[in-house]
């Protein structure tokens, strides 16, 4: 879609942008969505992809994954074997509703701030214990955990002008066990449900990561496997107001989705955990 209201387009923005942020702008990675629809409050784009930005990055740490970085990028990523997780990257990364034009330019960072429920990289980042790195125009940087970024339908605690610099997934969640089940109206359509459990390296915990079909991502947490009936009690008693409602299902249907995908993650992991 053509933007008529844009009047300016900053390719080179400085190594450090947001200083010259003004009301009327927008940060441009892949512009997937930003392109998709009418934007008239806008006047000036900041293109971020000229940046030096390294996609993905491992670390001592874990992994860093750039704003930046395209889903292709990091579907294309080479796992170490250790990195037992590796599965739920490729998996996150088949979730999008894409055409091939947008496999190749839709961004980690621009799926993220978009934070609609069905975003999976939001799931992926949840459910991976990641923390973001966000930049303010002022030079000011503040790190906030995945879990606490996306507040509701396209909503975050982004302020005016402050942008993801970068994605940090720890080493511990790199090499957790994980299991997933996602449920969409068509084998690759957006994800009516996507419920991702892990669990850590040696132990016998249970997180349970629940996107799409609320309105932000919920984690039901356990120090030890619980059995079924606590699992279902749980995500029972998620609060009414979370679950999401659009065509793809009411909030009923996935709630319902929710317990049947949750007890499957529940005795997959433990028989994971059988001598």
């Amino acid at each position: 879609m053509d933007l008529t209201t844009i009047t300016e387009v900053i390719r080179r923005p400085s190594e450090r942008p947001g200083p010259e942020w003004h009301e009327g702008d927008a940060w441009l990675a892949g512009g997937t969505w930003l392109y998709s629809v009418e934007q008239p409050h806008l006047r000036r784009l900041i293109d971020l992809t000229a940046l030096p930005w390294e996609p993905l990055l491992r670390t001592d740490q874990g992994l860093e994954i750039s704003a930046t970085c395209t889903v292709r990028d990091l579907y294309a990523f080479a796992w170490p074997t250790h990195w037992t997780s590796g599965n739920l990257f490729r998996k996150s990364c088949e979730a999008f509703l894409s055409s091939f034009k947008v496999w190749n330019a839709a961004t980690v960072g621009g799926n993220i701030c978009l934070s609609l429920p069905a975003g999976p990289m939001i799931t992926l980042a949840a459910a991976l214990d990641a923390r973001y790195e966000l930049w303010a125009p002022d030079g000011s940087v503040r790190f906030v955990d995945a879990l606490d970024f996306v507040t509701g339908d396209h909503r975050n605690i982004l302020a005016p002008g402050e942008l993801l610099r970068r994605v940090t997934v720890p080493e511990h969640a790199l090499r957790a066990r994980t299991a997933h089940r996602r449920f969409a109206l068509t084998r690759l359509g957006r994800s009516t449900v996507f419920v991702v459990g892990t669990q850590r390296a040696g132990a016998n915990n249970l997180a349970l990561t629940i996107t799409a079909g609320t309105t932000r991502p919920v984690r039901l947490a356990f120090d030890s496997l619980p059995d079924a009936r606590t699992l279902r009690q749980c995500v029972d008693d998620v609060p009414d107001g979370l679950w999401f409602a659009d065509p793809n299902g009411t909030p009923d249907h996935r709630r319902h989705l929710t317990r049947y995908f949750a007890e499957e993650i529940r005795r997959e992991l433990t028989a994971g955990n059988l001598p």
